[in-house]
C-alpha cells in the first residue's frame, strides 16, 4: 500500500506547487492522463470535400490500417477554415454505421423482396437501361432540322464534383448521348 506522502506527491497540485509551475505543463497531468492519446495520433491523413452541400467544405479523414478513425474539419480549407456543420460533423457516422448498406441491391418487378447483385451486375443494368432508353427515344431530325438529342433521359450531379467532373458530365452526355436535360444539385 503506497504511504500517504507518495499518494500527495502524485497529486498534480502538489507537483504544481513543489515545481513553482503554472499548471499548463507536464506537472498539471496524472499518470493516467499522460498515457491518453488522441484517436488520430499515428494515423494516416487524407484531404477531401464534404459530400452533403454544394458548398465544398474542406475534411480531413483520418485512418490506421485501412480503417476509418475519424473525420473533422479541415482548417486550411478556404471555404471552411475547419468548420463544419451538424451534417458534414456527422460524416464519420454515414461511413462506419452498422446498419449502412454496403452491397448493391435489386429488387424485380413485382417481386416483394430485395436480392444482393454484385456492382458489376448493377452497372450493366443501369447500362443497358440507359442506352436502350437513349435507342428508343432519340430523335434525329424533326421538322427537317437536325436535333440529334433524347428527352427519356437526364442526368442529375452531386454537389460534390468539381468543375472539371461536371465538363466532362456535360460533354459526354450531352454530346454523346443527346441528353438534353443535365442539372447540378447545387445549379453549378
Amino acid at each position: 500500500m503506497p504511504s500517504l506522502t507518495g499518494l500527495l506527491l502524485k497529486w498534480p497540485v502538489i507537483r504544481q506547487i513543489r515545481e513553482r509551475a503554472d499548471g499548463t505543463g507536464m506537472e498539471a497531468m496524472s499518470d493516467k492522463t499522460r498515457a491518453m492519446h488522441a484517436r488520430i495520433d499515428n494515423a494516416e491523413v487524407a484531404r477531401s470535400i464534404c459530400p452533403y452541400c454544394g458548398v465544398g467544405c474542406g475534411q480531413l479523414i483520418y485512418h490506421k490500417d485501412g480503417k476509418l478513425v475519424s473525420i473533422e474539419g479541415d482548417p486550411e480549407s478556404p471555404i471552411s477554415q475547419g468548420n463544419l456543420c451538424p451534417k458534414g460533423a456527422a460524416s464519420f457516422q454515414l461511413l462506419t454505421h452498422s446498419r449502412r448498406e454496403t452491397k448493391m441491391k435489386h429488387r424485380a418487378p413485382r417481386a416483394k423482396e430485395w436480392t444482393e447483385i454484385s456492382v458489376e451486375r448493377a452497372m450493366d443494368m443501369v447500362t443497358e437501361r440507359v442506352w436502350e432508353s437513349r435507342k428508343r427515344t432519340f430523335v434525329h431530325k424533326q421538322n427537317g432540322a437536325t436535333i440529334n438529342h433524347t428527352t427519356a433521359i437526364c442526368h442529375l450531379g452531386g454537389a460534390t464534383l468539381d468543375n472539371e467532373e461536371n465538363y466532362l458530365i456535360k460533354k459526354l452526355f450531352t454530346l454523346g448521348l443527346g441528353m438534353v436535360c443535365i442539372s447540378n444539385q447545387a445549379r453549378i
